[in-house]
């Protein structure tokens, strides 16, 4: 008779395809002395588990794809100089602050500054880009993404052999 704790032998068998090295190591035995009469330390087998190789082959055939390298190539188009101009705005915003105090406090209406203009500015041309590259995702990016979303998990499906 079996114990209820652990499943049956033929039920241990269906297992996803690859062995627990934790399955048959005892449980008791944490934080007690090794005294005469306790059971010896079951022998934990040093196994790793690793994704099959052919899978990692998928990823990397998607990532030398000519699809793949096309969405990247958009990304950097929109990316590298929409950082480079949101970083030269806010470094001469922080310049100008800096060396020409006189300007950033010159009245435009009322009690609003060029500083709080600039400022403001700073806040607006956050939320712009924002919605520019939400904008440029969906429309250049978002639809060749999920094809090769969806062609890899195909591919990576077939490795597996997953039926799902």
């Amino acid at each position: 008779m079996q114990s209820s704790n652990h499943p049956p032998r033929a039920e241990a068998s269906r297992s996803p395809g690859y062995d627990d090295p934790w399955h048959d190591a005892l449980a008791s035995g944490w934080g007690e002395s090794a005294g005469a009469g306790a059971p010896e330390p079951a022998a934990v087998p040093q196994t790793r588990v690793e994704p099959p190789r052919a899978a990692a082959d998928v990823y990397l055939e998607v990532q030398r794809s000519a699809a793949f390298q096309e969405v990247r190539s958009r990304y950097r188009r929109f990316v590298v100089p929409a950082v480079a101009a949101s970083l030269a705005w806010y470094v001469a915003y922080v310049v100008t602050a800096t060396a020409a105090p006189a300007l950033m406090a010159r009245p435009v209406a009322g009690a609003v500054n060029v500083a709080m203009l600039a400022g403001l500015g700073q806040f607006l041309t956050t939320f712009l880009l924002t919605w520019a590259y939400a904008r440029h995702a969906r429309l250049r990016r978002d639809r060749a993404a999920l094809e090769l979303r969806w062609d890899t998990q195909e591919l990576t499906r077939g490795v597996r052999g997953d039926a799902s």
